[in-house]
């Protein structure tokens, strides 16, 4: 299998070079400030219009699986960075590191979580409550772990000050639309590709200010190609430990196949739509950029590795019911 990166993870990379050689700045970085944070409300007033409360209810039930994914997100992937914290950073600078604690603390992704449950033939109700449940609990879990963890390092203002900020700039919109959804709802659902412009759009506007303002503070005097190689393999070692022990972990507590695909695709990621805005609140302008740097190189390599996870989990349950179909003709 060829890994190619798909057109957002190229746009991402033209966004970035173009802050690098021409960022926002004075009225223009202003007036692109007000855009993007009008750009993240309406993502996530779309988001909450498509929430299905169905589906929702038709996964709540499973505790167990629903807190094993809790657990894996925001106590597993923080305790991991702590821990390796003197094994890791050596290879990026402190700051750097920071950005890596930072996307520890992060909620699950919800849309690509989903379909890679669904590709692999897993617990897919069980996903959408998890992931759902994962961006909302993120909402309170995130900012708490980032004042434990990452305050120090440029995080601005208090905790209540940071959930209330996150209420009001992300959750509200959310809130709303879900309200809203009876009416909203059906208009969005037919016209599926406009979340996603809005989705990928947000992000870009988000990436390109922060970008814009870390390159005015010199990020790129900061950030050396050896770092970017460093950051690559921390996130690799990152990804690979959650990987390997959220699947060790869901079979050592007896979930059954599907579970077990839900646990390991829904507790091992971290979201780019919910980080890049967060990161937005949490942050001074000037250090956002550092901040997201590793939760974008996070994000493409989580994409690439659950891609092939995804197939091997498809082949080996499309195996097994051919052989029952085959079991079952011999009789």
């Amino acid at each position: 299998m060829k890994f190619r990166p798909d057109n957002f993870t190229l746009m991402l990379v033209a966004v970035v070079l173009l802050a690098s050689f021409l960022p926002a700045t004075g009225d223009v970085a202003s007036i692109l400030e007000k855009v993007t944070t009008a750009a993240v409300a309406l993502l996530f007033f779309l988001h909450g219009a498509k929430l299905s409360r169905k589906a929702v209810l038709d996964g709540i039930m499973h505790w167990r699986l629903h807190l094993f994914i809790v657990l894996s997100t925001f106590a597993l992937f923080p305790l991991l960075g702590w821990l390796l914290k003197p094994v890791l950073t050596p290879l990026v600078s402190p700051q750097i590191y920071v950005g890596v604690m930072f996307l520890c603390v992060l909620p699950s992704t919800v849309q690509s979580s989903i379909a890679f449950v669904s590709m692999a033939r897993g617990n897919i109700p069980a996903a959408i409550c998890s992931a759902s449940a994962s961006t909302l609990l993120g909402v309170f879990i995130t900012p708490l772990l980032v004042s434990i963890f990452v305050t120090e390092h440029g995080a601005s203002g208090s905790f209540v000050d940071a959930v209330v900020k996150i209420l009001l700039q992300l959750m509200l919109p959310f809130a709303l639309g879900h309200l809203l959804q009876r009416w909203v709802g059906p208009f969005i659902k037919a016209h599926g590709k406009l979340t996603k412009v809005v989705d990928q759009g947000s992000i870009l506007l988000v990436v390109y200010t922060a970008f814009s303002a870390a390159v005015v503070q010199g990020i790129w005097r900061q950030v050396s190609v050896s770092t970017l190689v460093g950051l690559l393999v921390i996130c690799a070692v990152i990804l690979a430990l959650a990987l390997f022990l959220t699947t060790f972990l869901s079979r050592r507590l007896g979930f059954n196949k599907e579970d077990e695909i839900t646990a390991v695709f829904c507790g091992s990621k971290k979201s780019l739509v919910s980080g890049v805005p967060m990161a937005k609140v949490l942050f001074a302008s000037s250090t956002v950029g550092m901040m997201v740097l590793p939760l974008m190189l996070f994000h493409q390599m989580q994409l690439m590795v659950c891609a092939v996870l995804a197939a091997r989990y498809a082949r080996r349950a499309e195996l097994i019911e051919g052989e029952a179909v085959a079991a079952a003709a011999g009789k």
